[in-house]
Formats: structure tokens, sequence, C-alpha cells
């Protein structure tokens, strides 16, 4: 046994082993999947178990920054959506979270420098430790930290995991409202045919007319004498043309007015024209505007249509163009080569995994957070490792490209250094936690665990009744501003378990900085707080 705790990377691969395979196991419906390793390594670092903690930090980093590579995209329209839900929530938690905290240093009368480290531990906030052991120069920041950090880890594990089953929800009917609301956000466009009755019209090209700019749609096909072809801005439309444009159904009533009434009537196109779909994965157009690619003028090729991320885009002359864009282009067959060609249509290199922007990305992030800004003199602000390459990738993210280097990662990629560097995190975190349960337990008895217990439990209760019964949030949302208010990269793992789509990392990685910020700023606070 000695042996196989001396050798760490065997010890690593024995836990998370058995961990996968407890995970797996499933009682009455209910199973811990990835999460179960945490519980094996406690177990097991009970018994002596250990690894090093740079299996933490490697791990930790590997998941953040796919986390936020990932959600990048969807963190900004996110947050431009529902950015005074999640601050409010966030705020929520840890202010609740430092009020409980500050409640049991007058009603138990222990140490305040004791106190901050259970609140830190409770929330799992390494960044509000590195904070709070600044700030008291004690070390009963740390121990305070080690006692309520077990059930910090454990205890937001658990309320993700049953609370969806003790209140009944549907985690599937909250992804489907979630994409309801988002279908609001970001309509389907629907196609309609129209015939050109409006005298007004009658000669005029769809430049002259402002066709987009007018109607917010888009002419894929005009018919005209018979023969159907792709149009381009020079197009001109006569009485009796039909034409075929793509626009959500209020948009395409605009064209209603401005061509005249719908019809059924087909439009095959000639066979010298043709419709499809286009992949962008050429670093020559990637964030470029449509504008300023010209596919008009100089392919006579029209963009209909703009899918990102599963969402349609209305393709506008502003429209940035990302890596793994896919654009509907209408344009005679001679051109749609040009245009193919222009814009990549490789889906290989989509599936390939490059790891530069990976490794910079992360190394960046690193740098970043171990920048220390004064806070008007009263104390020191760091993002911290964590909080420094989760905001890098969702910026580099968002960017999409800085000179030849895209920052994207597969799917497939992306989901393997997931889950490969949560698994290590877990391991790891679980080992160090389950060697002091016994300690702790002796030396400073259960009053202090409850106590760590109560400052993890309250704020997520409060923030659960808030978020559910009061601002109506989704649940899936909700338990994601949750997890990342409570800065617990496992309580995202368990969400993880129960549902394939990435609406709770969204919110979770939207609201993980900020709660990095107020976790620090709230150490502070309770610090200089007065105690009765």
């Amino acid at each position: 046994m000695d042996n196989i705790i001396s050798v760490s990377y065997l010890a690593l691969f024995i836990i998370i082993s058995l961990g996968l395979m407890a995970g797996r196991l499933k009682i009455k419906g209910f199973s811990l999947d990835i999460s179960a390793v945490i519980f094996i390594a406690m177990l097991l670092g009970h018994f002596g178990f250990r690894l090093p903690s740079e299996y933490q930090y490697i791990g930790l980093l590997l998941f953040i920054f796919t986390i936020g590579i990932q959600s990048g995209p969807g963190f900004f329209r996110s947050f431009k959506q529902y950015g005074k839900q999640l601050f409010i929530i966030a705020t929520i938690i840890i202010a609740g979270g430092a009020l409980t905290t500050w409640g049991i240093i007058n009603i138990l009368d222990i140490d305040q420098s004791l106190a901050i480290g259970l609140f830190n531990g409770a929330m799992t906030s390494t960044p509000g430790l590195a904070a709070a052991v600044e700030i008291s120069k004690s070390p009963l920041a740390s121990i305070g930290y080690g006692i309520a950090y077990p059930f910090g880890v454990v205890g937001v594990v658990l309320f993700v995991s049953l609370i969806p089953k003790i209140l009944r929800i549907n985690l599937k009917k909250s992804e489907e409202e979630f994409n309801q609301s988002l279908k609001q956000s970001y309509p389907d466009f629907i196609p309609g045919n129209f015939r050109v009755e409006n005298p007004n019209i009658n000669g005029k090209s769809l430049k002259d007319l402002r066709f987009r700019t007018n109607t917010k749609c888009v002419i894929s096909r005009v018919k005209h004498l018979g023969i159907t072809t792709t149009p381009s801005r020079e197009t001109i439309l006569y009485q009796g043309d039909v034409i075929r444009a793509l626009g959500t159904r209020e948009d395409l009533e605009n064209v209603k007015l401005l061509i005249g009434p719908e019809t059924d009537e087909a439009l095959e196109l000639d066979k010298g024209h043709d419709v499809q779909w286009i992949l962008v994965t050429s670093k020559q157009v990637i964030n470029k505007p449509l504008q300023k690619l010209n596919l008009g003028a100089n392919y006579d090729a029209t963009v209909v249509r703009i899918r990102r991320s599963g969402i349609e885009l209305r393709p506008m002359h502003f429209t940035m163009l990302r890596f793994g864009d896919r654009l509907m282009v209408a344009a005679s067959r001679e051109s749609m080569r040009q245009v193919v060609k222009l814009l990549g249509n490789d889906d290989k290199r989509l599936s390939e995994t490059d790891f530069l922007p990976i490794t910079l990305g992360i190394a960046i992030g690193v740098l970043i957070g171990m920048i220390r800004v004064p806070v008007f003199g009263l104390f020191d602000f760091s993002l911290g490792i964590t909080g420094g390459v989760l905001a890098t990738a969702l910026i580099l993210s968002g960017i999409g490209k800085t000179g030849p280097i895209i920052w994207s990662m597969s799917s497939n990629a992306n989901q393997l250094f997931r889950e490969l560097g949560l698994l290590m995190f877990l391991a790891t975190v679980g080992c160090e936690a389950g060697g002091h349960i016994a300690e702790t337990f002796n030396n400073y008895g259960a009053e202090l665990l409850i106590a760590g217990a109560l400052i993890t439990l309250l704020p997520l209760i409060t923030a659960l009744f808030i978020g559910k019964y009061l601002m109506k949030m989704n649940f899936l949302t909700l338990l994601g501003v949750i997890t990342g208010g409570m800065t617990s990269t496992p309580g995202l793992a368990a969400i993880n378990t129960q549902s394939d789509s990435g609406i709770a990392q969204v919110a979770y990685a939207a609201v993980y900085p900020l709660a990095l910020v107020l976790m620090i700023v709230f150490s502070n606070i309770l610090f200089r707080l007065p105690v009765f």
C-alpha cells in the first residue's frame, strides 16, 4: 500500500478509476457519475492517499480554460440578456455567506481570522483564502478554511444533485424553456415566396430599393420570365417576377408590403445557380465583416443565412464572421466554387486540435491572475490563476482570432480536456479534504463543522428561493449561477452529469469572475466589521 501511495501518478489513476466505476452505480435512477471521484478520493485520502498539488492546478486550469473557450460567445450574450439577474443572485449568495459568518462570529464568539477562513472554505474560494491570510496575518484563516472546505465541496455537489429531484424539476423541460426563450431573442428564419405587384418598384434594382435595410430580409431567388436565378444587389425587379425572401415571420410582412402578395409558385433554380451551406474555416475571413468581403460585387453571391453555435443570425453588412460559422450562400455555380475556396469549407480543420491556443491562452491567463492591483490602499486585489485563466479564455473566445491564432477548440477536444482536467482536480482536492476530516473533527469538534455547513447551505437555499420563485429564472441557469457564485467547480460537474446542454456552464462562466471579486471584497469587509 505504501508503494502505491508513494507513486503519485499510479494513485491518481487508481482514484479516478474507482471513482468512475462508483459513478456508474445507480440507486433508484440516481448516480453521481464523474462527481463520485471526489468521494472516493476523500475516502482514500482519509487512509493516507495524497496527490501533488500540481495535479490540482493543472487539472483546474485545463477545466476552467476549456469552459471559458466554450462559453465565451454565450457568456457575453447571456450577460447582456440576464446580466442583472446573474449579478443579483451572485451577490445574494456571497453576501448571504458573509452575513451568516458575521452572525456565527457573534454567537459562537470565535476568532475573526478563523471565521473568515470558514467563510472562504464554505464557499470553496482559494483566492478569497489568499486574501484572508494576507489580511489577518494569522494561520487560523487556513485552519478555518480546512474545516469548512470538505463540506463546502460536498455540500454544493449534493445540493445541485438532489434539489432537482426534491423539487421534482424536469431538467429536460428547463432545457426546452431556455431554448424557447433563446428563439425569442434569435427567432428562426423562414422562407416565403412573393409576387412583384407593386408598380412603384417596377424596374428598380434591389440596391435602389434598399431591400435588406427596409425589410430586414434577404432574397435568395428571383424568377423572371420563367427562369430562376440567385440575385445580386444589381438585380432588377419587374412586375410579375417572383422572389423568395428569408426572414422572421414579422419581417416577411414587410416584404409583402413592399413587393406584393405571397404565392405558392415553385422556384426551382436554373442549372447554372446553386444554394448551399459553406463552413467558415479560412483564417483570411475570420473576424471580417460581410461588407468587407463584398461577396455581392466580387462573386455575385448573397449570404442568405448564418448559423453560429446552433443559433441563426441575421446576415447584415456589419456581421463579423467567426471560425466554425455556417453560411448559406446563393450564387452561380461558377461563383460558388470561388466563394467556397474563399471561406474554407474544411470540415477536417474544424475537428483538428491546435495546441498553441490552449497552452498560450493558459499561460496568459496565469500571468494575468498573478497581477495584484491596490484597491484604495486598503488591500490588493488579484483574480488568482483560476480567475485569470477563465477571464482570459472568455475574452479570447469572444475575440475569436488574434493574428494567425484562432482562439477555439473542436468540441471533441474541448470535452476531452475538460473532463481530464476535472478528473485530476476532483481526485487531488478530494484526497486533501479527506486527509483533514478526522483531525479537524477531533481538534475542533462538531461546532465549527456545523458553522461551516450553515455558511454553505443558507446562501444556497436563499438563492434557490429568490431565483426560482421570485425572479422566475430558468432552473438550469439558476443552478449554473449558484455553482458559479459558490465558485464550485465540482458542483458544475454534478450539473453536467444531469444535463447535456451548456446552459449551466454559460451561467457559471458569467458569474464566476464576479464571485471571485466579491469573495475578496467581503473577506476584507468581514475582517473590519465590529464584533458585538
